[in-house]
């Protein structure tokens, strides 16, 4: 014990480790401006792994630090847990993880989850509400955090932009939970709706409405986008008329590439990672039925040689199918013919004509948008797709279409 003295500590500028006994050491690093730092050696009780602890920068010649006197309380407070059968470093980690604030495990926790996100504007909307909406509680440390400090977010949005706020919510609960996950913070979540609901105002939805053209106006409006195609010869005429006809979303179909369809059977085979989840069976691949007109839009647009993987709506320069249709370009091209009108909105047009000028059952409509039918038990039990009565669905859906549009000339690229 003891075997520096304070002169020594100081002056010491040879690299390496040098003892003061009792697991204290001056540590030395070569170089002109090398660091000097007290640290404490020892053996964890039971497995006799070796640990190393910082004990902070080392005082010398013309550096401020921590002397030698004070390098020795420290090692002494770390003998002293030692003997009551404490790991110094565990103490020390779990001292650090209850200094964490939301802030900064809210950052590192956004990091680690960001790559499973899929729509475009995800990690935008997660780190609005947890940089700015959170901004209140972002230095709090996690293990503080209570339903106040939730309220005091929620409560001034509430009810003028409550679905924010709900989003807002839902992503606090999130990180609370994998905060308690990694054992910085226990206790009942304080974001969680049950606990939330009876100390917030009920709130009235709004629900929003795509704008839809009425289904009479629908078969104008493909007669237009095959005259805007015969005259520009564009894809995208031909992918919002495809997306008429089929009922899905733009995204669906903008991002279709030809090993996803068989034209034997008259199908297409939508990957699960691409339909909405909150509406459509998680896991599961969906099947679109096509109709005549829908088979022969696909032949014009995919090349003869074009490969599995190419898309087949491409973008304007891309003619060689390796990249997609703009994310607007569909949406254009219906407004260029029906200026009152947006992409989802097709999917009402298809749904209104099914309920008012068919007699299918409400189920087979609603399976061909892709929505979930029944509550969780009819869920479980329905294992089908009912393909056969949404085919059926869908061909008197392309013959209504065509009724009022004259199927003009495919331009180019048919093919065998």
């Amino acid at each position: 014990m003891h075997k520096l003295s304070a002169r020594e500590a100081e002056t010491i500028v040879e690299p390496g480790r040098h003892s003061d006994g009792g697991g204290l050491y001056l540590a030395i690093e070569s170089g002109a401006h090398a660091r000097r730092q007290w640290i404490f050696l020892y053996r964890v009780r039971g497995t006799g792994k070796r640990r190393e602890i910082g004990l902070g920068a080392a005082k010398g010649k013309g550096r401020d630090g921590i002397s030698l006197a004070d390098a020795r309380l420290k090692a002494a407070d770390m003998r002293k847990k030692l003997s009551e059968g404490k790991d110094p470093a565990a103490e020390r980690r779990t001292e650090v993880l209850a200094a964490t604030t939301f802030g900064e495990f809210a950052d590192a926790f956004l990091v680690s989850i960001k790559a499973g996100f899929k729509g475009k504007n995800t990690l935008a909307d997660w780190t609005r509400d947890l940089k700015v909406r959170c901004k209140p509680i972002r230095e709090v440390k996690l293990a503080n955090i209570t339903v106040n400090e939730v309220l005091g977010i929620l409560s001034p949005i509430w009810m003028t932009i409550n679905r924010t706020a709900r989003e807002t919510r839902s992503r606090i609960e999130r990180v609370l939970d994998a905060a308690e996950a990694r054992g910085l913070r226990s206790g009942k979540n304080p974001a969680m709706w049950k606990t939330l609901k009876p100390l917030l105002p009920k709130s009235k939805r709004s629900k929003r409405h795509h704008k839809a053209a009425p289904y009479e106006d629908v078969p104008r409006i493909v007669q237009a986008l095959q005259a805007n195609h015969e005259a520009a010869d564009t894809a995208a005429n031909l992918a919002a008329e495809y997306i008429i006809l089929t009922a899905v979303r733009t995204g669906e179909a903008r991002l279709m590439r030809v090993r996803e369809v068989d034209f034997e059977e008259r199908l297409w085979t939508i990957p699960a990672e691409r339909m909405k989840t909150e509406d459509h069976p998680e896991g599961k691949d969906f099947e679109v039925p096509l109709c005549d007109r829908a088979v022969a839009i696909l032949k014009a647009a995919v090349p003869k040689d074009a490969a599995r993987d190419a898309y087949v709506f491409a973008g304007q320069w891309s003619k060689d199918h390796t990249k997609p249709l703009g994310i607007n370009a569909v949406l254009h091209a219906l407004k260029a013919v029906y200026p009152a009108i947006t992409t989802h909105g097709c999917r009402s047009s298809f749904r209104d004509w099914a309920g008012d000028e068919t007699r299918f059952e409400r189920e087979i409509a609603e399976m061909a948008l892709a929505h979930k039918v029944g509550d969780e038990t009819e869920q479980a039990y329905r294992r089908g797709n009912a393909l056969k009565k949404r085919r059926q669905l869908m061909d008197a859906w392309g013959r209504y279409v065509a009724r009022g549009a004259n199927v003009i000339r495919l331009l180019g690229r048919q093919s065998a």
